[in-house]
């Protein structure tokens, strides 16, 4: 189920913990993606708000809204690039996508395999894509005051794993958001402290959202091929030069 685009701008740029959330998840970004100079960007959920620093040097930015949760003009000030789609038919040419970042995409979705399919279509050779999704051992996921305690969380092995069952080759994977989803002043005072101690802390229970870095595999598969001959379905006229034998 996903959410609606109203609480979810809300959420990020409209409360304090939405725009600490966005900055921790964004820095992780960066320094995954430092650069995307000249190439094609795009984000599906709600990932906009991770993308402007990409605005000025990437040759096209496209931020992909799905119709349950519905779209918003972005970015603000300056021309529209969201667009509203179908989960899983984006208005996207086959191979254009050079970067793509999914966020409260996937563990929303009712149809998880059919999205990460249109995902691996619509990126070109050689492209990449991040995936943020909850962790399930993080706080939260627990907790349903953030749009990060909807959906499905997952462990780091689910995701990968479901990322390789689709043609997906992992790069690297990342930890990120360790301050705790509370809106108490003590919490938005501390918060900065405690994203800096959370990265020695163990991230399977501290982080709050894992950030996973694939890219399109296109090598084609091992083995010995054996390809099967598909017999026509279509015999009304072809037993009148080609009769068909009889049954036996």
């Amino acid at each position: 189920m996903h959410l609606d685009v109203q609480d979810l701008r809300n959420f990020y740029y409209r409360s304090q913990l939405g725009r600490a959330a966005q900055a921790s998840i964004r820095s992780q970004l960066l320094r995954f993606w430092p650069s995307a100079q000249g190439e094609t960007m795009a984000g599906f959920g709600f990932a906009a708000p991770l993308m402007r620093p990409y605005l000025r040097e990437a040759r096209r930015v496209i931020a992909l809204m799905p119709g349950p949760q519905g779209v918003m003009q972005w970015p603000a000030g300056l021309p529209n690039v969201s667009v509203l789609c179908e989960e899983t038919n984006w208005p996207v040419e086959t191979g254009h996508i050079d970067r793509l970042v999914v966020l409260h995409g996937l563990e929303t979705s009712e149809r998880p395999a059919r999205l990460l399919e249109e995902c691996w279509r619509c990126l070109g050779p050689g492209g990449r894509a991040i995936f943020i999704v909850p962790n399930r051992a993080g706080l939260w996921a627990r907790s349903d005051k953030t749009p990060f305690g909807y959906g499905r969380p997952f462990t780091l092995s689910q995701v990968e794993d479901q990322l390789r069952s689709h043609q997906f080759t992992i790069e690297h994977h990342a930890p990120a958001l360790y301050r705790p989803p509370s809106h108490k002043r003590f919490w938005a005072k501390t918060g900065p402290m405690v994203e800096r101690m959370g990265h020695k802390l163990p991230a399977m229970l501290a982080a709050g959202v894992f950030m996973v870095e694939v890219s399109k595999q296109t090598h084609p598969q091992k083995g010995h091929m054996i390809k099967n001959r598909v017999r026509s379905p279509i015999r009304v006229l072809e037993g009148l030069s080609n009769p068909l034998p009889e049954p036996v």
